[in-house]
């Protein structure tokens, strides 16, 4: 069976006929197509000065955002890290590639030869690299040319080097390049200040916590502060990127994407269904290309850029993507959009397994818990991990703080959030009659999409039996990889 075969009929692209993607975009020579240079950045959503953060101090992001087009609304298919790269590199949802957790606690894609960013741009005559953690199993997959600096690098050191190695990857031939720079900040631990920067560390009292915690404490202050920090010194490495590409030449006929990998690693953040961990910043520029200065309010996802960087790049089309080329929004070309986006969760760690499944249009979005009314371990390994004395600010805390807090711990099977009077999903309106038909209307667009993209969820075997090999890895409340058994890729499977 190949790969191609796998995905259900309805999600497959047509070929997609490069030179009206182009529009008027050279035919010629490959030396002449396009470099991709794609920036990726760890745990952190759209806190931005270009995205409305004046207390986060980013002034090249926001320059870039100035000269580009920056998405109001773009999103992973899922907030994770392993999930999230392996969904942006193949263009398929986790459920999909198979990369539903961290490849740390060896989950990993189903199958080697899915067909992937870096083989198909190898094939099509550009020269691969990586500079950063790939963190997707298997390695093989993804066959780089070039891969430096392939450790996380948590501690941050020698962050000169990652503009330094691109310098180089870009100078060594004439070739198109697609180069994917990974740095490691936001990623905790949050560290206020490395090899000068930033500058002028923010302090906690100069900050206040993101609206979508809810809460406000001097440790959410203190850790808020520290994130920001962070991106401070993101910020300024991209510059010194930016600049190396500059000084290569190569500038003008670079397609340049930045975006965070999921979001922060804070309350309601990373490792949940909620805005604050799907919703991330999306920049794009390309001299000449696009139309600068654009604020697009569209609905895209991480899987848009495969066939967008397979569509400039003149490479074969890939079928059965559930992505679209960015390019007609790019040339602000107007063109029907999606009405609905999706996303998922399945687990980060052992630690935290709790499946779900959401929906959102233009206003409203539904999730849906697959165990619900259980426990989400994954909100006591958050609270217990990172945070101290927030349980009892939770109880304390004014309506509908509280109540969405308690939600969050054990959630019913639906929630439904009004995005447009209550973006940071404080008010589950799931169930209230003033809200049914929406949420019917959600309701059956999430099974459709389950549906057609062959979830193996769908199967209550399946969830029981991949729910039951993690749980087995637990010992005294406390789960081991040594001990962690893993056959999912055999019985999940999607069918033809």
């Amino acid at each position: 069976m190949t790969t191609a075969t796998r995905l259900p009929a309805f999600i497959r692209l047509t070929a997609i006929v490069v030179c009206a993607c182009l529009g008027d975009a050279p035919a010629g020579t490959a030396d002449e197509r396009p470099n991709i240079l794609l920036i990726v950045s760890e745990d952190n959503g759209p806190e931005l000065g270009c995205y409305g953060h004046p207390s986060v101090r980013t002034p090249v992001l926001d320059a870039f955002a100035a000269e580009g087009v920056r998405f109001e609304n773009a999103y992973v298919p899922q907030s994770g890290c392993s999930q999230s790269r392996a969904a942006l590199l193949t263009g398929l949802y986790p459920h999909q590639n198979g990369q539903i957790g961290l490849a740390t606690w060896k989950f990993r894609m189903y199958r080697e030869d899915t067909p992937n960013i870096v083989r198909s741009l190898k094939q099509a005559g550009y020269r691969t690299g990586l500079i950063g953690k790939l963190h997707v199993n298997p390695k093989s997959a993804f066959p780089f040319d070039t891969h430096k600096i392939p450790t996380s690098n948590f501690s941050r050191q020698q962050q000169q080097r990652y503009a330094e190695h691109a310098a180089q990857f870009m100078s060594a031939g004439d070739a198109p390049f697609f180069l994917s720079v990974n740095y490691p900040d936001a990623h905790r631990p949050f560290l206020d200040q490395v090899g000068g920067l930033p500058e002028q560390p923010l302090r906690p009292e100069d900050v206040k916590p993101p609206d979508y915690f809810g809460l406000d404490t001097a440790e959410l202050r203190q850790q808020t502060a520290s994130y920001y920090n962070c991106m401070s010194r993101l910020d300024s490495l991209i510059g010194d990127l930016l600049n190396a590409l500059e000084r290569s030449g190569r500038a003008d006929n670079t397609l340049v994407v930045y975006l965070g990998d999921h979001g922060a690693d804070l309350l309601r953040g990373k490792r949940t269904s909620y805005e604050g961990g799907l919703r991330i910043p999306l920049l794009v520029r390309w001299p000449q290309k696009i139309v600068a200065s654009q604020v697009r309010s569209e609905l895209v996802s991480t899987l848009d850029l495969m066939p967008t960087f397979l569509a400039i790049a003149a490479a074969d089309p890939v079928a059965d993507l559930p992505g679209r080329s960015l390019l007609p929004l790019l040339k602000n070309q107007q063109e029907p959009w999606r009405e609905f986006l999706f996303t998922e969760f399945h687990l980060h760690s052992a630690h935290n397994f709790y499946p779900q499944r959401t929906v959102r249009d233009g206003r409203y979005k539904l999730i849906q818990n697959l165990l619900p009314d259980q426990i989400n371990p994954g909100y006591d390994f958050t609270m217990q991990r990172f945070f101290s004395g927030l349980p009892a600010v939770i109880d304390t805390a004014a309506e509908p703080v509280r109540s969405a807090y308690r939600c969050m711990r054990q959630p019913p099977e639906y929630e439904l959030y009004d995005l447009q009077s209550d973006p940071h999903e404080f008010q589950n309106l799931a169930d209230q009659t003033a809200y049914l038909g929406i949420q019917d209307t959600l309701k059956r667009k999430l099974a459709d999409w389950r549906k057609q993209s062959a979830d193996p969820l769908l199967k209550d075997t399946n969830l029981r039996r991949l729910k039951a090999e993690i749980d087995a890895c637990f010992a005294d409340g406390r789960p081991s990889k040594d001990r962690l058994t893993l056959t999912y890729p055999d019985f999940f499977d999607p069918p033809p």
